[in-house]
């Protein structure tokens, strides 16, 4: 069967099965490559840029060597039409996922560097912090640009588009109008990147809540709480209102605990005591410590201690410690220290009635 005897149907068919098979054939062994580079490196970027880029890759690459053939094809005016729409509208989307896979690498490699569970991690939450934010401002571009780009591609649509810029500023204020909260939120996101008021894992007490920076959004902020219930906050909230961040500067922070004793207590004694407990504690980080009274009343003393450590959750399970121990030393040991309650009585003598 001589060539100039098959379909033009079946002949298109199989160019484009040819150009399909060498773009996968391309793929995999740069693939294969890659891989093989990777398992030989120390570091984890290698294995991050495969797992991001190989989807986005091989679809691509089946992209453009379909683009490349479309012009040898046997297509009439109707079908290469349709040809050229299809490409018009995969072709930016592919584009799009694969800024978008860049764009996801960048952020894994950066969160892969910046290590939140180091003891000295203030460094690393700021870089996470800002490559979170930067991510997702990234994100929404390419998105929007990718869309826009497919809709281009549509000659109805870009004759309808140029009509449309006249009026663009119309509906740019209704829009504006519309969603000035989203849109608030969202510079809020935009402005937090910069100033940093908080950052991924920061201690934070928001609403009489205490807990952890989880996740920062363009509009809104995850804290995730001490008992694991999840607090969403808009982040213009964080903006405009008073909050606690324990770790703005440090993890470290000082702790205290409160006793009430007899007005009798041995005051160097339980001091003495106090200290022996909270230096035998290994979640101390022996940075400072002290016991004070800090009030007097007349039925109880009010006794304050004071001790440090590397964090919020080590120094909240010290003071459990150094209070049950204290608490057990005055019972065994001290049990004068426990407040009494004192009543006089007084005995008078009846006197007789005069007759």
């Amino acid at each position: 069967m001589q060539a100039s005897n098959i379909p033009v149907w079946v002949a298109d068919g199989l160019v484009i099965v040819i150009a399909v098979a060498l773009a996968l054939t391309i793929h995999w062994i740069v693939l294969k490559l890659g891989r093989r580079w990777a398992k030989r490196s120390r570091t984890p970027v290698d294995d991050m840029m495969i797992a991001r880029l190989s989807g986005p890759a091989r679809w691509l690459l089946i992209a453009f060597a379909l683009a490349a053939i479309g012009p040898n094809l046997h297509l009439s005016g109707e079908a290469a039409t349709i040809w050229a729409r299809i490409a018009g509208l995969l072709v930016p989307a592919l584009i799009g996922w694969m800024l978008i896979a860049l764009l996801g690498l960048g952020y894994d490699v950066v969160r892969a560097r910046a290590d939140i569970t180091a003891a000295d991690n203030l460094r690393a939450r700021s870089m996470q912090t800002r490559a979170n934010i930067f991510y997702r401002i990234g994100l929404f571009i390419i998105l929007v640009a990718t869309f826009c780009l497919m809709l281009m591609s549509i000659p109805a649509v870009r004759d309808v588009g140029v009509t449309l810029i006249a009026s663009a500023g119309l509906a740019a204020l209704a829009v504006g109008a519309a969603a000035q909260p989203a849109l608030k939120n969202l510079i809020g996101g935009l402005q937090m990147a910069f100033t940093e008021p908080i950052r991924i894992d920061d201690v934070v007490i928001m609403d009489n809540e205490w807990g952890r920076i989880e996740e920062i959004r363009l509009t809104y902020v995850v804290v995730k709480l001490w008992d694991e219930r999840r607090l969403v906050v808009p982040v213009s909230k964080f903006l405009e209102q008073s909050f606690q961040n324990w770790t703005r500067e440090t993890s470290q922070i000082l702790g205290s605990v409160f006793w009430y004793v007899d007005p009798a207590c041995d005051m160097a004694r339980l001091r003495a005591k106090v200290h022996e407990v909270i230096e035998a504690n290994g979640k101390w980080d022996r940075r400072f410590r002290n016991m004070q009274v800090t009030d007097s009343k007349a039925e109880a003393i009010e006794v304050r201690a004071l001790m440090t450590a590397k964090d919020a959750s080590t120094a909240f399970d010290l003071r459990c410690d150094v209070r049950e121990a204290v608490l057990q030393f005055l019972r065994e040991e001290m049990p004068e220290a426990i407040v009494r309650q004192r009543t006089l009585f007084e005995m008078v003598e009846a006197r007789q009635p005069v007759m």
